[in-house]
């Protein structure tokens, strides 16, 4: 049991490491905040599909990014929220790979517009909405499912 715990213990803090590296990459071209958001950290977000332990790493990841990269305080709190929502839906709808993404996209569409326009003053706020959906979309059900339909061969050694 304490092997199992051990194991959980590292693949979040894997899957926090990899968020955070990830969100910087997208940061460095100019794509991890504000109304338009392509944050290839986000595709990660399938991964509770696989493991309960990216439940904790996403939102820790999340948090972590946000944090360092310099975000507002609402947006460090609901944005990491948004990812922890997301995640959360994702294992609970663990059995229909093809929803593996949904739950990421539809909390981050409905939150994170709200965020950018009260902590940013971002708007118009249907903008926010487009361009924040159109970036999950890309990060979550693209990369995301290549990444799930990738990983799904590996699943049984890399998420024992």
């Amino acid at each position: 049991m304490k092997n199992k715990k051990t194991l959980l213990l590292c693949q979040g803090a894997l899957i926090a490491a990899l968020y955070i590296v990830l969100t910087f990459v997208a940061n460095a071209f100019g794509l991890a905040n504000y109304a338009v958001q392509v944050r290839f950290s986000e595709a990660l977000t399938i991964l509770p599909f696989f493991t309960p332990a990216a439940i904790p790493g996403l939102f820790i990841g999340c948090l972590l990014s946000n944090i360092l990269t310099g975000c507002a305080i609402p947006d460090i709190i609901f944005g990491s929220i948004a990812t922890l929502i997301g995640a959360i839906l994702t294992y609970a709808l663990r059995k229909q790979k093809w929803l593996a993404p949904v739950p990421p996209i539809v909390a981050n569409a409905i939150i994170v517009p709200l965020v950018l326009k009260y902590a940013y003053g971002i708007e118009p706020l249907w903008f926010s909405f487009v361009t924040v959906t159109a970036g999950e979309v890309i990060s979550c059900g693209i990369l995301g499912m290549i990444l799930l339909y990738a990983l799904d061969k590996y699943k049984n050694v890399l998420f024992r």
